[in-house]
């Protein structure tokens, strides 16, 4: 009985594998996708992508008048500030404690790419507001890290309220705009590192920063 039991066992364990094999996708261990996205951000494939989207902007804005209300939209986390220092620090995770501390010493440096085309945008005339998820609690560090890392020409910086948590990121980017335009601005463009940011309403030229790291809905 036992052996028949073993048997029977073995030609299960046998048909599961080659099922699993056939029906499932070959998955990527998480290890080896770490060190991917590591040399990705390290090697200088990143700056190279990232260049490639700004050099692409620039003429667009370029060929364009600023007006008194004319304004462009910039995401913060992945978008003006790198994280990615915070990223390697908690091997590509989270802790609220660790983000929190992160968020509240306010030394995120900028995106080189994306400092380049603000001051662009800040000689040309245009006027920059900040729109970002964190929420209001983190106000103060947020516009301060801003400041140390060379934005210092904005209009405003727009931050979650307590009333907007159960907003998916689409749809709090997109009121955020439009309560923008209901000001008087008009939205030249909208820079950011996930479609949730640039998707919407009232977002003129779309401007797309690689992130490789997470996606936000």
């Amino acid at each position: 009985m036992k052996a028949v039991t073993k048997a029977s066992a073995k030609v299960l364990f046998v048909l599961a594998a080659i099922c699993l094999q056939a029906c499932s996708p070959s998955l990527p261990n998480l290890g080896d996708v770490k060190v991917q996205i590591a040399d990705y951000y390290q090697s200088g494939k990143y700056e190279a992508d990232l260049n490639k989207v700004i050099d692409k902007a620039i003429p667009e804005f370029d060929n364009m008048s600023a007006s008194d209300s004319s304004l462009v939209v910039f995401d913060i986390d992945e978008t003006s500030l790198s994280n990615y220092e915070y990223e390697r620090e908690v091997d590509f995770g989270y802790t609220p404690e660790s983000w929190k501390k992160w968020l509240d010493d306010a030394k995120a440096p900028a995106i080189d790419g994306t400092k380049r085309l603000y001051d662009f945008l800040i000689k040309k005339g245009f006027k920059v507001a900040f729109i970002t998820g964190r929420t209001e609690d983190y106000y103060t560090p947020t516009y301060n890290n801003l400041l140390y890392a060379g934005y210092t020409k904005f209009d405003t910086l727009i931050v979650r309220n307590a009333s907007e948590g159960k907003l998916s990121a689409l749809e709090y980017k997109s009121k955020k705009r439009v309560e923008l335009t209901q000001k008087g601005y008009s939205i030249a463009g909208d820079v950011g590192d996930q479609y949730s940011d640039l998707d919407g309403p009232d977002h003129g030229i779309q401007v797309k920063i690689p992130n490789y790291m997470y996606i936000i809905k």
